[in-house]
């Protein structure tokens, strides 16, 4: 009956229907029914022609989700197959035709409508020519009001038009609540935890009421175990380098900072906007591999340098198009940053490389990545690196370019693959007596603006097991310190999908000093997850580089939302620490967070994830917990595959 239904007001059966979403009593009677062949009464078009004799349309099967028969007339399952190969991928942005509608578009309707008053006037009919005057006087009014205020980025870019998404949006809760989904239901950001960052990013009210709206007895549910003595803390920073003599400019970085993204993948405004916002609250921002552009230099926010495979800002070609390293142009660029990041993966593609085609080079990404203009190749950004090809050599190039800085933090951002391969990497920084001063370890969930599918979905380490692995190594080799993090030789920094205080306090647990995030702060600078960072189309002028979409983001606005979400947010992370009874970061252990494994049952996560409880030093003596041991052996014939 339900599937019935279906057909005759849609026309066809949703793609997504499952019998799970169903209540217990009525998933019951539709598995009865598949027993039974009970069939769902005809519809109405049927029925009248059973009573008029008409049998021009009879009733026919067509295949369900449920894999039992629903019978339609044939007419009713050739719309339903017409429907069907009509529908397109869907965005969670602009309706299509939107995307056609521009500020040029505006005014020639505009016109249009001051042409038709104009001639309304003669025929005499006065309410008809005040009508079509008021309405044109009130479209321009209108259009130009949106295109003046700088709050909001969809009616610039779109006048008059943009106020539908507006209008949608008020009109969502309700109509969510009631026929579509919950909350928690949207991907890869749930609705609210993006409202979550654009009320705090507004300074609006974010507060919940009535209580939590998750199931706390299903499997997967996590929660912070408090104190009945909670503790109150200050400003909370972390010196990265302090313990290395070797560090001559060790850097104190907030607790929740930006991550890489580039300029070329982000607009001139949103870096400009994200880099302003950071100098306004104190926090650092990553440049992407892109190098670091005029955007990063004139937000003056504390810059790290992500020094990507193609060494953009501080290379050059080389005879066959290839990029090299130029020490030379390093120096030049490294005088504006505070800490470098040697990239040697990503989450959302690792191990993959990219290319930006010459065509696509304007002067100002030429200049950002000291590329001669108009350039000759295409710039390629290989999957390795041509500075070294194994983990000594990499000691070797952190040296260098902790040289070449002046005494700069050098560290290098992965996302985890093959357990041994990092073990090895340790290894190398005994043996060689070099280490970096930081290491930033990339989840699977990580955001980019395009990839191969296959990576985003399949390829890399979930940040929890990765984290928690690169933490333990750190920790069984002596480089750090699980009591008292601010004595660790290496400072770990975790990069995911951090959005809230206690997305913050969760990799805190798992071993990390520092959070980032990208995609959270996009949405304090307006971003409504369109879905559309690949196609230079983004309606809110954040991924794109076409000039007219840019121009609708304003940074001066922009970037007291950047600064209130990170301000608001970190308080409550904070609040949390407090709340946990701890007296400053260093003492976050993972015994605080909570899992619920199964019905009736629940683990913390020093249980969950058992490599964790090695002890300080223990992996250079040969023992520790089995599959650990397992991976720092280099030579014991085993691999290990998993973390």
């Amino acid at each position: 009956l339900v599937l019935h239904r279906c057909q005759q007001y849609w026309g066809h059966i949703p793609a997504q229907f499952s019998t799970q979403e169903l209540p217990p009593m009525i998933r019951s009677i539709i598995v009865s029914a598949r027993h039974r062949r009970i069939q769902p009464p005809l519809s109405g078009l049927v029925r009248r022609q059973a009573l008029t004799g008409n049998n021009q349309s009879h009733a026919a099967p067509i295949a369900s989700s449920l894999d039992t028969k629903c019978f339609f007339s044939t007419d009713q399952k050739e719309k339903a197959t017409r429907v069907k190969t009509k529908i397109k991928t869907q965005h969670g942005g602009l309706p299509e035709f939107l995307e056609h509608w521009n500020r040029n578009l505006f005014r020639n309707v505009g016109y249009g409508l001051g042409a038709i008053t104009a001639l309304s006037i003669p025929s005499g009919e006065v309410v008809l020519s005040a009508v079509l005057g008021g309405t044109t006087a009130g479209y321009w009014y209108l259009g130009l009001q949106d295109m003046k205020q700088p709050g909001q980025t969809i009616r610039r870019n779109f006048p008059v038009l943009g106020h539908i998404r507006y209008l949608l949006e008020s009109v969502r809760p309700e109509i969510r609540q009631y026929f579509i989904e919950g909350d928690e239901d949207a991907l890869p950001f749930t609705r609210m935890a993006r409202a979550t960052v654009y009320k705090r990013a507004k300074g609006d009210n974010s507060s919940m009421p009535f209580g939590t709206k998750r199931d706390t007895h299903a499997p997967g549910y996590e929660w912070v175990n408090h104190s009945l003595y909670p503790t109150q803390l200050g400003e909370q920073r972390v010196m990265i380098g302090a313990n290395n003599p070797k560090v001559k400019h060790p850097y104190s970085s907030s607790l929740f900072n930006i991550s890489a993204m580039s300029y070329g993948a982000l607009s001139g405004n949103a870096i400009l906007a994200l880099s302003s916002g950071a100098k306004m609250g104190g926090f650092s921002h990553n440049t992407g591999e892109g190098g670091v552009s005029r955007f990063h230099k004139e937000g003056g926010a504390d810059l790290v340098w992500n020094l990507g495979t193609a060494y953009f800002g501080a290379g050059k070609f080389g005879e066959n198009g290839e990029r090299l390293f130029c020490p030379d142009t390093f120096v030049e660029s490294a005088q504006y940053v505070k800490m470098i990041e040697i990239k040697l993966s990503q989450g959302a593609k690792p191990a993959h490389g990219g290319m930006l085609p010459k065509e696509k080079i304007t002067p100002l990404i030429a200049e950002a990545r000291m590329l001669e203009y108009p350039v000759e190749h295409d710039c390629n950004s290989p999957p390795r690196h041509s500075s070294f090809s194994n983990p000594k050599e990499l000691c070797a190039f952190i040296e260098q370019l902790r040289e070449l800085s002046g005494g700069k933090p050098v560290g290098f951002k992965l996302c985890v693959g093959q357990p041994e391969e990092f073990t090895e990497l340790v290894h190398a920084f005994i043996e060689t007596g070099i280490h970096p001063d930081f290491i930033t370890v990339d989840g699977s969930e990580g955001g980019t603006g395009a990839a191969p599918p296959e990576f985003s979905n399949s390829i890399g380490t979930p940040l929890p097991e990765a984290l928690s692995f690169v933490h333990a190594v750190l920790v069984g080799s002596g480089f750090r310190d699980p009591v008292d993090k601010s004595k660790s030789k290496i400072a770990l920094i975790a990069s995911g999908k951090h959005l809230t205080g206690v997305s913050l306090f969760k990799s805190f647990c798992l071993g990390a000093d520092v959070a980032n995030a990208a995609r959270s702060f996009l949405f304090s600078l307006g971003c409504i997850q369109a879905l559309k960072c690949n196609t230079n189309t983004c309606p809110t002028g954040i991924t794109t580089s076409d000039p007219d979409l840019e121009w609708g983001l304003d940074p001066m606005n922009k970037q007291v939302r950047v600064f209130n979400f990170h301000k608001k947010t970190l308080h409550v992370a904070t609040e949390v620490m407090e709340a946990a009874g701890v007296n400053s970061w260093t003492e976050i252990h993972p015994a605080l967070f909570v899992k619920r494994t199964g019905i009736g049952t629940s683990r913390d996560y020093s249980e969950i994830f058992e490599h964790l409880q090695v002890k300080p030093g223990e992996l250079l003596e040969g023992t520790g917990p089995k599959r650990l041991v397992e991976a720092w052996d280099l030579h014991d014939g085993i691999i290990n595959r998993v973390v």
